[in-house]
Protein backbone atom coordinates (compact mmCIF):
# COMPACT_ATOMS: atom_id res chain seq x y z
CA UNK A 1 0.00 0.00 0.00
CA UNK A 2 3.05 2.29 0.47
CA UNK A 3 3.09 2.25 -3.05
CA UNK A 4 -0.51 3.28 -4.06
CA UNK A 5 -0.39 6.90 -3.38
CA UNK A 6 2.75 6.58 -6.32
CA UNK A 7 0.77 4.44 -8.23
CA UNK A 8 -2.68 6.54 -8.56
CA UNK A 9 -0.07 9.73 -9.61
CA UNK A 10 1.50 7.88 -12.93
CA UNK A 11 -2.18 6.71 -13.63
CA UNK A 12 -3.39 10.06 -13.46
CA UNK A 13 -0.21 10.87 -14.94
CA UNK A 14 -1.37 8.53 -18.05
CA UNK A 15 -4.82 9.58 -17.94
CA UNK A 16 -3.68 13.37 -18.33
CA UNK A 17 -0.85 12.70 -21.72
CA UNK A 18 -3.76 10.17 -23.24
CA UNK A 19 -6.48 13.03 -22.83
CA UNK A 20 -4.47 15.99 -23.64
CA UNK A 21 -6.35 18.50 -25.48
CA UNK A 22 -9.25 16.08 -25.85
CA UNK A 23 -13.16 16.59 -24.23
CA UNK A 24 -12.83 12.94 -23.00
CA UNK A 25 -11.16 9.80 -22.48
CA UNK A 26 -12.69 6.76 -24.19
CA UNK A 27 -11.28 3.53 -24.59
CA UNK A 28 -10.06 2.11 -27.92
CA UNK A 29 -9.80 4.02 -31.18
CA UNK A 30 -12.30 5.19 -33.59
CA UNK A 31 -13.56 3.29 -36.49
CA UNK A 32 -13.83 6.42 -38.65
CA UNK A 33 -11.49 6.58 -41.82
CA UNK A 34 -12.01 11.38 -40.71
CA UNK A 35 -9.27 12.16 -38.20
CA UNK A 36 -11.25 14.08 -36.03
CA UNK A 37 -10.67 15.27 -32.30
CA UNK A 38 -13.01 13.40 -29.62
CA UNK A 39 -14.06 17.02 -28.85
CA UNK A 40 -15.49 17.26 -33.18
CA UNK A 41 -16.41 13.97 -32.62
CA UNK A 42 -18.64 14.42 -29.38
CA UNK A 43 -20.00 17.80 -31.10
CA UNK A 44 -21.29 15.32 -34.21
CA UNK A 45 -22.64 13.14 -31.49
CA UNK A 46 -24.35 15.60 -29.75
CA UNK A 47 -25.95 17.61 -32.70
CA UNK A 48 -26.97 14.41 -34.40
CA UNK A 49 -30.64 15.03 -33.27
CA UNK A 50 -31.22 18.42 -32.52
CA UNK A 51 -29.43 21.78 -34.27
CA UNK A 52 -27.29 23.35 -31.74
CA UNK A 53 -25.96 27.05 -31.60
CA UNK A 54 -21.95 27.50 -30.35
CA UNK A 55 -23.20 29.01 -27.01
CA UNK A 56 -25.53 25.93 -26.61
CA UNK A 57 -23.29 23.41 -27.74
CA UNK A 58 -20.17 24.87 -25.28
CA UNK A 59 -23.13 24.55 -22.22
CA UNK A 60 -23.77 21.27 -23.20
CA UNK A 61 -20.05 20.51 -23.21
CA UNK A 62 -18.88 22.47 -20.45
CA UNK A 63 -15.86 23.56 -23.06
CA UNK A 64 -14.88 27.64 -23.84
CA UNK A 65 -17.02 29.31 -26.16
CA UNK A 66 -13.46 29.50 -28.51
CA UNK A 67 -12.95 25.90 -28.19
CA UNK A 68 -16.48 25.51 -29.71
CA UNK A 69 -16.30 27.90 -32.16
CA UNK A 70 -12.61 26.69 -33.58
CA UNK A 71 -14.80 22.93 -33.62
CA UNK A 72 -17.59 24.13 -35.74
CA UNK A 73 -15.63 26.32 -38.05
CA UNK A 74 -13.53 23.31 -38.69
CA UNK A 75 -16.34 20.83 -39.45
CA UNK A 76 -17.81 23.29 -41.28
CA UNK A 77 -15.22 22.91 -43.58
CA UNK A 78 -14.60 19.47 -43.79
CA UNK A 79 -18.40 19.83 -45.01
CA UNK A 80 -19.42 18.00 -41.63
CA UNK A 81 -21.72 20.90 -40.58
CA UNK A 82 -24.23 23.54 -42.01
CA UNK A 83 -24.67 26.55 -40.57
CA UNK A 84 -28.59 27.59 -41.00
CA UNK A 85 -29.90 30.92 -39.46
CA UNK A 86 -32.51 30.40 -37.01
CA UNK A 87 -36.17 31.20 -37.95
CA UNK A 88 -36.95 32.95 -35.13
CA UNK A 89 -33.61 35.16 -34.46
CA UNK A 90 -31.52 35.57 -38.17
CA UNK A 91 -28.92 36.54 -35.80
CA UNK A 92 -28.46 33.09 -34.39
CA UNK A 93 -26.94 30.77 -36.23
CA UNK A 94 -27.64 27.10 -35.72
CA UNK A 95 -25.43 23.53 -36.55
CA UNK A 96 -26.81 20.58 -38.08
CA UNK A 97 -24.90 17.10 -39.49
CA UNK A 98 -24.73 16.77 -42.96
CA UNK A 99 -25.28 12.94 -44.36
CA UNK A 100 -21.52 12.82 -44.42
CA UNK A 101 -21.63 13.46 -40.37
CA UNK A 102 -23.99 10.79 -39.29
CA UNK A 103 -22.42 7.69 -39.44
CA UNK A 104 -19.41 9.49 -37.51
CA UNK A 105 -21.63 10.73 -35.17
CA UNK A 106 -23.34 7.38 -34.66
CA UNK A 107 -20.00 5.50 -34.22
CA UNK A 108 -19.11 8.13 -31.60
CA UNK A 109 -22.06 6.85 -29.75
CA UNK A 110 -20.98 3.87 -29.88
CA UNK A 111 -17.61 4.55 -29.05
CA UNK A 112 -19.15 6.29 -25.78
CA UNK A 113 -21.28 2.85 -25.03
CA UNK A 114 -18.52 0.26 -25.32
CA UNK A 115 -16.15 2.47 -22.61
CA UNK A 116 -19.49 2.61 -20.38
CA UNK A 117 -19.15 -1.24 -21.12
CA UNK A 118 -15.61 -1.95 -20.47
CA UNK A 119 -16.01 0.18 -17.06
CA UNK A 120 -18.96 -2.42 -16.18
CA UNK A 121 -16.51 -5.40 -17.27
CA UNK A 122 -13.77 -4.00 -14.86
CA UNK A 123 -16.15 -3.22 -11.68
CA UNK A 124 -17.19 -6.84 -12.37
CA UNK A 125 -14.20 -8.01 -10.45
CA UNK A 126 -14.84 -5.75 -7.69
CA UNK A 127 -17.08 -6.81 -4.76
CA UNK A 128 -19.92 -4.52 -4.18
CA UNK A 129 -17.97 -3.18 -0.97
CA UNK A 130 -14.70 -2.61 -3.29
CA UNK A 131 -17.02 -0.67 -6.17
CA UNK A 132 -17.95 1.99 -2.95
CA UNK A 133 -15.08 2.35 -2.12
CA UNK A 134 -13.55 3.13 -5.47
CA UNK A 135 -16.85 5.47 -6.37
CA UNK A 136 -15.97 7.18 -2.83
CA UNK A 137 -12.09 7.46 -3.75
CA UNK A 138 -12.88 8.94 -7.58
CA UNK A 139 -15.29 11.31 -6.32
CA UNK A 140 -13.46 12.34 -3.14
CA UNK A 141 -10.29 12.93 -5.67
CA UNK A 142 -12.69 15.05 -8.07
CA UNK A 143 -13.21 17.22 -5.43
CA UNK A 144 -9.74 17.57 -4.53
CA UNK A 145 -8.45 18.24 -7.72
CA UNK A 146 -11.01 21.01 -8.38
CA UNK A 147 -10.24 23.34 -5.22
Amino acid sequence: MNNLPVLIDNCLHEIVLSSENQLEILVGTCQSQVKLTNTQEHILMLIENNSYTNTEIAKELNVSQAAITKATKSLLAQGLLVAVRDRKDARVIRFSLTEEAKPIAAEHAHHHAHTLKTYEALLENYSVDEREVIGRFLSELVEKIRK
